[in-house]
C-alpha cells in the first residue's frame, strides 16, 4: 500500500474547467455561424467579443491549473509539495517523550514526516476537512500514517482559530500553507492562536503565505516575539530559491511564501 497524500490541485477542478473551456468552444463557435443575421453588427460583435475572452480565459485557467497539478504531485517530476513538506519538517525538533502539533494537517503529509524525523516523540495532527477539500479526511490520513508504517502519529478535527487545546500542551508546533485559507480573521492572531500551545522552550515551523497584503508587517511582528522572550525568531522567504524560484513563485501564486521559525 502506498501513500496517497492527494494533491493541492484535484483532477475533478481540472475536469471541470477542461469541459467549460469544451462548452465555451461550442458557444463561441456558435457565435460566429450561428446568430440571427437580422441582429445589429455591434451586438454580433459583443456576443462574439465575450464569448472568445470567456473561451480564453477558462483555457488558460485548464492549462494553469494542470500545470501546478503537475508541479504539486508527489509523483511528477518537480514534486514541489513533497519538497515543501520536507524542508519545513526538517525544522521541528521534538524531545524523546514529546508531542508537537501539526495545525490543518490535510492529508496528513506533514505530520507524518514530522513523526518520522523525531521517532521518540509523538506527532498530533488536526483539521476541519471542510467540504472545501472534501477528499481530505481524518480517515486518510490514518490510511498514510499506515502506508508509510509511522505509528507515532494521530489525528483528530480541530479549528486553527481555537484550538482546542491549553496554554503550553506541546514541545512543537508547525503548519504548512493553511492560515491564508482562513478568510475574515487576522493571520497574525492564528499565529498567536498557535503559539499559545507552545511550551516554553518548543520550536515552531510554520509556513504560508505571508506577504504584507495578508499578513501585516512580519518583520515588526518578528521582532515583538523576539521582545517577549521567543528565541532565535527568523522569517525565512522560501520563493527566493528555498523551495521554489522567485519566478516560479509568481506563476504559481504563491510570492511570500515564507517560513516562520523560533523557539519560544
Amino acid at each position: 500500500m502506498k501513500p496517497n497524500y492527494k494533491n493541492w490541485v484535484p483532477n475533478g477542478m481540472i475536469a471541470g474547467f477542461a469541459a467549460g473551456t469544451a462548452v465555451l468552444a461550442a458557444a463561441n463557435a456558435a457565435a460566429w455561424t450561428l446568430l440571427d443575421e437580422d441582429l445589429p453588427e455591434s451586438v454580433k460583435l459583443g456576443i462574439r467579443c465575450a464569448a472568445g475572452v470567456s473561451l480564453a480565459g477558462c483555457g488558460a485557467a485548464t492549462v494553469w491549473l494542470t500545470f501546478l497539478h503537475n508541479s504539486f504531485s508527489y509523483h511528477g517530476k518537480r514534486q514541489l509539495s513533497k519538497q515543501i513538506i520536507e524542508g519545513t519538517a526538517d525544522y521541528v525538533s521534538i524531545p524523546d517523550g514529546g508531542t508537537g502539533l501539526d495545525v490543518g494537517c490535510g492529508s496528513g503529509a506533514l505530520t507524518i514526516a514530522c513523526a518520522r524525523r523525531n521517532p521518540h516523540a509523538t506527532m498530533i495532527g488536526v483539521d476541519r476537512w471542510g467540504k472545501e477539500y472534501a477528499s481530505f479526511s481524518q480517515k486518510l490520513c490514518e490510511k498514510n500514517a499506515k502506508a508509510e508504517h509511522v505509528e507515532n502519529v494521530s489525528f483528530q478535527k480541530g479549528d486553527a482559530v481555537h484550538l482546542d487545546f491549553p496554554d503550553e500542551a506541546f514541545d512543537a508546533v508547525t503548519s504548512n500553507y493553511v492560515y491564508h485559507n482562513i478568510s475574515g480573521k487576522n493571520k497574525q492572531e492564528l499565529l498567536r492562536e498557535t503559539l499559545r500551545v507552545l511550551k516554553k522552550g518548543g520550536t515552531f515551523a510554520i509556513h504560508d503565505i505571508m506577504s504584507k497584503a495578508r499578513y501585516g508587517d512580519m518583520k515588526q511582528f518578528v521582532e515583538e516575539l523576539k521582545e517577549e522572550g521567543y528565541e532565535e525568531v527568523r522569517l525565512i522567504p522560501t520563493d527566493h530559491g528555498v523551495f521554489m524560484g522567485q519566478d516560479e513563485a509568481i506563476v504559481m501564486a504563491l510570492n511570500g511564501s515564507s517560513l516562520l521559525v523560533g523557539k519560544k
